[in-house]
C-alpha cells in the first residue's frame, strides 16, 4: 500500500496519469484476488492509499475504474490472438476456435470484466464513457474480423457474431468455472450437480468450432 502522504492532488498531466495507473494497478489486483463484484471503492482507496474522496478526483466511479481496465483487457487480448492468427497462411475452423479459446481462458480478469460490463459497469458511468469505451471496443472487433475474413472468409456480420458469440461465452463460463469454494465443494460432491462444474477453455473451444464450422458451411451453401 501506498502512502497516503505521497498522494496529493497531482498538480501535472505526468502526475495525474500516475495516479490514475496507480489506481487502475490496485484494482486489477484486486479483481483477480476477489472477483469484480467484490471489489468496492473504498477497497481500491485503501489498496492505493488514498481517501476515497481523493480517489474519485480522477475516476467519476467504480464502475468507471472497471470499464478502463475492461478496455485495456479488449486491446491486449486482441493484439495476442491477432498476433497468433498472423502466424498461419490458412485456417479451420477448429484451429481459429482453439485461438480464441487459449487465449481468452489465459485472461480470467478480462473474462470476469467481460461478464460485469453490460451488467453494470457501463450503467454507472457518463454516456461519453460508454460511447469512448464502446467505439474503442469496435477498433479491436474490427481487426479481429479482418483476420477471420483472411483466413475463413468470413463476412463482416458473420465475424461480428463470432466475436460477440467468444466474449460472451467467455464471460459467461467464466463465472460458472469459478463457483467459490463451498458450491464447487457441493457440484464435486452430488452426482446429479455434476454437470454445473465447468471448464471454461475447452468447453468455448468446443462451441466456437461448431459455430465457426456452420459458418463456414453456409458460405459455401451460398456460392
Amino acid at each position: 500500500m501506498t502512502d497516503q502522504a505521497a498522494f496529493q492532488r497531482a498538480r501535472s498531466v505526468q502526475a495525474k496519469r500516475a495516479r490514475e495507473d496507480a489506481i487502475l494497478d490496485a484494482a486489477r489486483a484486486l479483481g483477480g484476488r476477489r472477483g469484480i463484484r467484490d471489489v468496492t471503492l473504498t477497497d481500491i482507496a485503501t489498496e492505493v492509499g488514498m481517501h476515497k474522496s481523493a480517489l474519485l478526483r480522477y475516476f467519476e466511479t467504480r464502475e468507471q475504474i472497471f470499464l478502463d481496465l475492461t478496455a485495456e483487457g479488449w486491446r491486449e487480448w486482441s493484439a495476442a490472438l491477432r498476433t497468433g492468427l498472423a502466424e498461419h497462411e490458412q485456417a479451420t475452423p477448429g484451429l481459429v476456435a482453439d485461438a480464441f479459446a487459449a487465449t481468452l481462458s489465459a485472461r480470467p480478469l478480462f473474462c470476469d470484466l467481460l461478464a460485469q460490463a453490460p451488467l453494470n459497469l457501463e450503467r454507472n458511468v457518463s454516456i461519453e464513457a460508454v460511447r469512448t469505451f464502446k467505439l474503442g471496443t469496435l477498433e479491436e472487433v474490427d481487426l479481429i474480423a479482418r483476420e477471420l475474413f483472411r483466413l475463413l472468409g468470413l463476412a463482416e456480420g458473420q465475424a461480428v457474431d463470432t466475436i460477440a458469440t467468444a466474449t460472451g461465452m467467455a464471460g459467461a463460463l467464466w463465472q460458472m468455472a469459478t463457483p467459490g469454494p463451498r458450491l464447487r465443494e457441493l457440484y464435486t460432491s452430488d452426482p446429479q450437480l455434476g454437470h454445473a462444474v465447468v471448464e471454461l477453455e475447452p468447453r468455448l473451444r468446443r462451441l466456437l468450432t461448431a459455430l465457426l464450422t456452420g459458418l463456414a458451411d453456409e458460405g459455401r451453401a451460398g456460392h
